[in-house]
């Protein structure tokens, strides 16, 4: 745990929270800590700092802390990513929020299955919660924004121009003629396509929407390896 993640309801005053549960759960029995440790924290959508253990017991946690220092900040990125398998989808999701997106957007697309849609693995509690993961394990107190658009052909049309209206857009595709050659000189909305990638029409729709086809390489990429690499080449 590389940040103990508190929310407004974990304070009992300023300056004071109680934990009772699996945060609690972890102080005492993984970190093995002890009264008087110092632990990184921050508070969700809010500030960073740090906090003293004043009191231990079996199964609570109190401490003081002090929040004083801005999380990291966001990569000026927007990721509109095809839904993975869900089980790959949570993965996916906390690694984009480790490495700091500011908006991710989940898309149909021809070679999504519908029954991704409908899995309670890609629910809001169960993505929340990988995002939340990110975040403790970034040391980022800031989740990014979450949007679906469960239709291909309207969200393109309809939303899509206004998303690029103040971003410049690249569709990564291994067939693509320009290479992921670093980060654009505004934000950037990043679309990756589903495991076998986005078929011809969707290709058409997005580049005549006003993206750009960018490429890693002839090497086809599963998702999940696609995403981190993808924006490591942008921003890192």
């Amino acid at each position: 745990m590389n940040l103990l993640l508190l929310t407004e309801a974990d304070f009992t005053r300023p300056g004071r929270v109680q934990l009772t549960d699996q945060r609690a759960r972890h102080i005492i029995q993984v970190l093995g800590s002890a009264v008087g440790d110092s632990l990184k924290v921050g508070q969700l959508d809010g500030l960073r700092g740090s906090g003293t253990i004043i009191e231990l017991s079996n199964n609570s946690v109190t401490l003081e802390v002090t929040l004083d220092t801005p999380p990291p900040a966001k990569l000026p990125l927007t990721l509109l990513l095809a839904l993975p398998r869900p089980k790959v989808a949570r993965r996916v999701l906390a690694a984009a929020t480790e490495l700091g997106v500011e908006n991710i957007i989940l898309i149909n697309s021809y070679r999504v299955e519908k029954s991704y849609w409908q899995s309670p693995l890609v629910d809001d509690d169960h993505l929340r919660n990988a995002m939340l993961e990110g975040l403790v394990q970034s040391g980022d107190t800031h989740l990014p924004s979450l949007t679906r658009a469960t239709l291909f052909k309207p969200f393109v049309e309809d939303h899509l121009p206004e998303w690029l209206s103040q971003r410049t857009g690249l569709l990564a595709h291994p067939y693509a003629e320009v290479a992921c050659d670093g980060a654009p000189q505004k934000p950037c909305l990043l679309a990756i396509g589903p495991e076998g990638g986005f078929i011809p029409y969707e290709v058409d729709k997005l580049l005549s929407a006003g993206m750009t086809g960018i490429s890693l390489g002839p090497r086809i990429l599963r998702v999940e390896t696609a995403v981190p690499a993808l924006i490591g080449a942008l921003y890192y």
